[in-house]
């Protein structure tokens, strides 16, 4: 009799619920509704709780999703796996939907309507997306092949797409973070590496002309070929590439002088990529090199992503995202307007000093200094009253939440949970980092909000649910979920 009861004991604790998660969870919720609420408290009023305010509405947002947490955390998580075909294909039509009957805000039709009441539905879309990648890959027999890793990025190129179609750039960036969760399942390094190159890629782009980037992949391209080429002992192969990679270049620039036509640096690039690639080709065709197949996709990757960039910076961004990018790198000042933000922001923070100004004693805050400040903005607050140490002190809880999902998500039997548990962490992860480092000057504006603080229903209600469905499938982790 002891023994079973013992026994049952060790099983319910095993398969209960995360009450540390849900705890710091709790830690973050009140931490930042404090925050909301500093942002919008007036000492020059006498009412100090206010039904209009957007610190109660968030409140009630806070009350519902915790009503709808206890629904989930009773529901069978089989269901999940079962019905996110069905969840994910209802979030792509409601995100067409959106394009035709959505409201527009802040330039984003992003929004739909239901009354005094207003919801996101990419924040729908984030969910039945991480539920449908760990579904596909938790299929018995699953690997990294090509076709596989088509039908994936496929199922996150449609939300993205539809989300750009309303011009939420933010919002749509976010999908692409699932490719690290896919990189623990067995993704090949060289996804992240090529993501890396169009990063580096993109921001040198922005800053400098669009040829010397080009020219720098095609010299490091060269310098690695070289190298390899050196390992092998190929020493004529050495000179070879150096020879093609100049020659065609050099006459191609004497041609233009002669026919007094303008050199165009970029031309004479890709003159030399061009013909660099088809002797390298050569070789590895010849000499069944595997190594050199990688160098030239990397130049390549370099090369076209410096194309890309500078057609989508000129012709696809709109003007304020324009400006705030170029506000960012220093190409250009706008004090007045995109510059405002961020200039303020600042301010805000730098004015906490070490330990802060206090609970409700930020002028920054008080005198509406920061637009946005209760939703992009919400870290100045924090920065204002509680200084550098709560700053430090949120900041670290965010990483403990982080690593206690991962320690969560590396305990599960299965794939499913933990694959979908390392796409939210994924999420959260990337919202903290871009809405932290855009507040300090780091990237630019995407209106991207901080997980559980800045203002927002659906925002707050998506994080939550996402979180609570992975607690849901964390109570079953001894079980294989298929």
């Amino acid at each position: 009799m002891i023994n079973n009861y013992s026994t049952y004991n060790e099983n319910s604790y095993k398969n209960g619920v995360d009450w540390i998660t849900i705890l710091i969870y709790a830690c973050l919720v009140v931490f930042g509704w404090l925050n909301l609420y500093a942002a919008n408290f007036n000492p020059e009023t006498k009412v100090f709780f206010s039904a209009d305010a957007e610190y109660f509405k968030q409140l009630m947002w806070v009350v519902l999703t915790m009503v709808l947490a206890g629904v989930v955390m009773m529901a069978d998580s089989k269901m999940l796996v079962e019905f996110a075909p069905i969840l994910y294909i209802f979030s792509l039509v409601v995100l067409a939907l959106t394009l035709v009957i959505g409201k527009e805000v802040n330039g984003a039709k992003a929004w739909l309507g239901f009354g005094s009441v207003q919801f996101q539905p990419v924040e729908l879309a984030k969910i039945s997306t991480a539920l449908l990648v760990a579904r596909v890959m938790s299929r018995y027999g699953f690997k990294f092949t090509f076709r596989s890793a088509v039908q994936l990025f496929t199922l996150l190129l449609v939300p993205i797409l539809l989300v750009l179609l309303q011009n939420d750039t933010g919002s749509a960036l976010i999908f692409m973070v699932f490719i690290l969760a896919m990189y623990r399942e067995g993704l090949t390094g060289h996804i992240l590496c090529l993501g890396f190159v169009c990063i580096v890629g993109a921001i040198a782009t922005l800053m400098l002309d669009g040829w010397i980037v080009m020219l720098a992949c095609l010299s490091l391209a060269l310098l690695a070929a070289c190298v390899y080429l050196y390992h092998l002992a190929q020493s004529k192969l050495l000179f070879r590439s150096i020879l093609v990679t100049i020659v065609p270049a050099a006459l191609t620039a004497l041609a233009l002088y002669i026919m007094e036509k303008p050199i165009r640096y970029d031309l004479l690039v890709v003159v030399a990529a061009v013909c660099l690639s088809v002797y390298l080709l050569i070789i590895a065709l010849s000499k069944r090199i595997k190594y050199i197949s990688f160098i030239l996709m990397y130049l390549w990757m370099g090369i076209c992503i410096s194309f890309a960039t500078g057609y989508i910076f000129d012709n696809i961004l709109q003007e304020h995202q324009r400006t705030r990018i170029n506000v960012l790198f220093g190409v250009e000042e706008d004090p007045q307007g995109a510059g405002w933000n961020l200039k303020q922001s600042l301010i805000a923070i730098g004015s906490g000093g070490i330990s802060g100004k206090g609970f409700l004693e930020g002028t920054q805050t008080k005198l509406n200094f920061v637009p946005k400040q209760s939703t992009d903005f919400i870290f100045c607050t924090v920065g204002e009253e509680w200084g550098f140490a709560g700053c430090t002190f949120l900041i670290v809880l965010y990483l403990i939440f982080f690593f206690r999902l991962i320690h969560l998500a590396e305990k599960q039997h299965s794939v499913f949970s933990r694959v979908y548990g390392y796409c939210i962490v994924c999420i959260f992860f990337f919202h903290f980092a871009v809405n932290i480092c855009m507040t300090i000057g780091l990237m630019p504006v995407i209106g991207i909000p901080l997980p559980f603080f800045s203002y927002g229903g659906s925002s707050f209600l998506g994080f939550s649910l996402m979180l609570f469905l992975f607690l849901r499938l964390d109570k079953d982790r001894q079980e294989l979920i298929r």
